[in-house]
């Protein structure tokens, strides 16, 4: 087997040059010496690609795989829920899959439509009459939420809940190192959000006030403290949804909220390391031309049909450069199309009954773990498909316990949540069965014992 080698000496030289460095491996320092590998890969000199696939294949084999080997009790923005086989055939058609990006609507009627069908079925999700054809997850959402909040408020100061996703918060404390952004945490108070914070409210008032709804925890917030924020300060509400909640909860855009930003991974896309997903973002009519991203509309053709664009493309990067409200000008097609696929399948009862399901499945689960011994709730707020529990022993310790028994069991807390109270959190979807819940309860009882 020959090696491919993309760069020259010369090539490798020049650019490090211009870097300032001296070699290759300095371009890895912003790397932690302990996720680097110390020594050569295990495969021996010489190895015919069949070989290196078999070597490669027996090291999958050591994992344990959510799929097939351990009962998911997961989630944390990413979840195990059924996906039909009507999402996964027509999702899997070539027409879609292979769709080139819509810049010529006259040969991409199609794709245009069906995510122009996706937009209208998210501002229904949401409660505002504007979505985009998506972002590429629910944390860039979370950052051009922030961007458009800023702009619109004329405020760098963003007050973020600490119940929003933690990824989410990095990416927006990441982004803010560019932009300029003054990011202030606020604390949680008993699993939802302490708005109450008058001295810094008068000192610092926020541009932009973003709450989980629910929140990371699996808490339902009132997002009504957070609105009453925000008419008293003149911020601009950006609201982090569960959109599987949207079937039992009063929306987002009812609540009052300026922008609703989620993660779409729900509506019949697999888990997979973390991508690709779906963001879903939505604004109210005042924002349309902050919108980020790509808007497809409906209009009609030279014959009066109707016909599908891409439309109010000045705001973008492409057009505006600099001034552009920002630089997204693509969006996650195939990811929406699935989406909306999974959307019309269920329908608006099937959606009601699906998150009837996690409800009920994470309140008969969280009952059930609560009347073990010395584990307690970590917030007495309500929950919808997820919660935390304290447990007696390291939350780390019970989660390898737990998969040599089957079970992924959730996921660890860290100190800025537990305090070193060995938080769990727990998501419960509507694929767990009585049976897999009362057998996933008695294997925690051994795990915590």
């Amino acid at each position: 087997m020959g090696t491919y080698i993309p760069h020259t000496e010369d090539e490798i030289e020049s650019m490090l040059s211009f870097l300032g460095l001296s070699s290759v491996d300095q371009l890895f320092d912003v790397v932690p010496e302990a996720l680097r590998l110390q020594r050569r890969l295990e495969l021996a000199d010489g190895a015919g690609e069949p070989d290196v696939l078999a070597a490669m294949e027996g090291f999958a084999e050591r994992n344990r795989a959510r799929s097939d080997r351990l009962v998911c009790f997961a989630g944390g923005g990413a979840y195990d829920h059924e996906i039909p086989s009507v999402t996964r055939a027509l999702a899997g058609r070539s027409e879609f899959v292979t769709s080139y990006t819509p810049y010529q609507p006259e040969v991409a009627q199609g794709v245009l439509q069906a995510v122009f069908e996706y937009q209208t079925m998210v501002a229904r999700l949401t409660g505002l009459p504007v979505a985009n054809a998506s972002l590429y997850d629910g944390g860039s959402a979370a950052v051009e939420a922030v961007n458009l909040g800023v702009a619109a408020s004329g405020r760098e100061s963003v007050w973020v809940s600490a119940g929003i996703h933690p990824h989410w918060r990095q990416m927006l404390a990441t982004c803010a190192t560019g932009t300029g952004h003054h990011l202030w945490t606020v604390p949680l108070v008993d699993g939802v959000t302490d708005w109450h914070h008058p001295e810094r409210e008068a000192q610092d008032p926020p541009g932009v006030v973003m709450v989980g709804y629910p929140n990371y925890l699996g808490c339902i917030e009132d997002v009504a403290e957070a609105r009453a924020l925000c008419d008293r300060t003149g911020a601009q509400l950006v609201v982090g949804i569960d959109p599987v909640a949207a079937g039992l909860l009063r929306s987002a855009g009812e609540w009052g909220a300026d922008v609703v930003v989620g993660e779409g991974q729900v509506f019949g896309t697999t888990l997979g390391f973390g991508g690709p997903y779906l963001g879903l973002f939505a604004c109210s009519q005042a924002h349309v031309r902050r919108l980020p991203g790509r808007l497809v509309g409906e209009t009609v053709d030279v014959e009066g049909r109707t016909a599908y664009v891409t439309t109010l493309r000045a705001r973008e990067q492409d057009i505006r450069r600099e001034k552009a409200t920002s630089n997204v000008c693509t969006n996650q097609t195939l990811m929406a199309v699935t989406a909306a696929i999974q959307l019309g399948w269920l329908g608006t009862g099937g959606l009601v009954q699906l998150a009837r399901r996690c409800a009920e499945a994470t309140h008969y689960t969280r009952n059930a773990l609560l009347s073990l011994d010395r584990v307690e709730p970590f917030a007495d707020a309500p929950v919808f498909r997820e919660f935390a529990l304290r447990l007696p022993v390291p939350a780390s310790v019970v989660i390898e316990r737990m998969a040599d028994a089957g079970f992924l069991a959730g996921i660890a807390l860290d100190g800025e949540f537990d305090h070193g109270e060995h938080g769990l959190l727990i998501s419960v979807t509507e694929r767990r069965t009585r049976d897999e819940i009362d057998a996933y309860v008695t294997a925690l009882a051994k795990a915590v014992a």
